[in-house]
């Protein structure tokens, strides 16, 4: 990835069918605008290959690959033994998520610990109890009772995959405070004004801010649920066409006699990390109210589904040892 440049100056010029921006001041900047209170998910954060969160889905699909291509049911039974340990160890790992929602509403149980440790904790073992509870069952239907409590199992853990992503894309980073619209479309304005429109590309911000209101028109004319689509789309779509623009513009440059190599990939580097940010910063803008209302209705089925699992598993307990 090509290194930002540090100091961007500003030109205008007019787009087509779109107004120039002039009349702004000259700005010197040597990073983008700062996200609203803390990280902003997509916007101005160029995002890590390898951080924790995906080397533990990495381990975690690589170790129920192994799990369901391995006989296991050579070497475990859900009766006895490692087997059924694992089963108690997981069915344990899914009742202490219930603390997360009772250390957030009880002011009392603040001895336990902070509620971010606890809402880590309650993804963590999410996943870690229905990993556990497949190895017990060997990846494999069972009894009537078993099947009915798997199953709710499972329809639970991928519920809370879904939750896990609508909650990060209206909150600033997991367990951060809920982020509101007001404060990202501002955000998306102050970038608007840390313009850059380098010497060999006089008309990038015209054209950035041309594609930002044909994505913002587009989004008012498409169903509040379906915007999430859209907007990945029209800013998919965007990112090529200016990306594009910058690849012909610099081309162009090519044959000016003593423009520097590395002058060169300086800009290109520089206005694909300014293209990405400014539309980073509108997508979150037209698809925060889908993800805003995405989120309430799947906080409203999740107890359910949850209590759901809980019947499930006790009944099966009290099945497996009394039967």
């Amino acid at each position: 990835m090509n290194a930002p440049v540090r100091r961007i100056e500003i030109r205008t010029a007019q787009a087509p069918g779109h107004a120039a921006m002039a009349g702004r001041p000259r700005i010197d900047v040597a990073r983008p605008a700062p996200a609203p209170h803390g990280r902003v998910r997509g916007a101005g954060h160029p995002q890590r290959w390898f951080s924790a969160v995906r080397l533990f889905a990495i381990a975690t699909l690589a170790i129920l690959y192994w799990g369901y291509r391995f006989p296991t049911e050579q070497y475990l039974t859900p009766q006895t033994g490692v087997g059924y340990a694992l089963g108690i160890v997981g069915g344990s790992s899914m009742l202490l998520l219930l603390f997360y929602p009772l250390r957030k509403r009880v002011r009392a149980l603040a001895f336990m610990g902070t509620t971010k440790r606890w809402f880590q904790a309650h993804m963590a073992l999410g996943v870690v109890g229905p990993v556990l509870i497949l190895f017990h069952s060997n990846f494999s239907l069972g009894a009537v009772n078993s099947n009915v409590a798997l199953f709710c199992m499972l329809v639970v853990s991928g519920s809370g995959l879904f939750g896990r992503y609508f909650y990060a894309h209206i909150h600033h980073g997991l367990h951060g405070r809920k982020a509101n619209l007001a404060e990202l479309r501002d955000y998306a304005e102050k970038l608007r004004w840390v313009t850059t429109n380098v010497e060999f590309l006089p008309d990038l911000v015209a054209q950035i801010e041309y594609e930002e209101q044909r994505i913002l028109a587009r989004s008012e004319r498409i169903v509040l649920l379906a915007r999430p689509l859209t907007g990945a789309v029209g800013v998919y779509l965007a990112r090529r066409r200016l990306r594009g623009y910058v690849m012909r513009a610099l081309s162009e440059a090519d044959a000016t006699p003593g423009a520097p190599r590395a002058r060169r990939e300086q800009l290109r580097g520089t206005a694909r990390q300014y293209i990405d940010d400014r539309l980073a910063a509108t997508r979150r803008v037209v698809e925060f109210g889908a993800f805003e209302q995405l989120f309430s209705l799947w906080h409203t089925l999740h107890l359910p589904l949850f209590l759901m699992l809980l019947i499930a598993g006790i009944v099966h307990v009290i099945a497996v040892h009394v039967y």
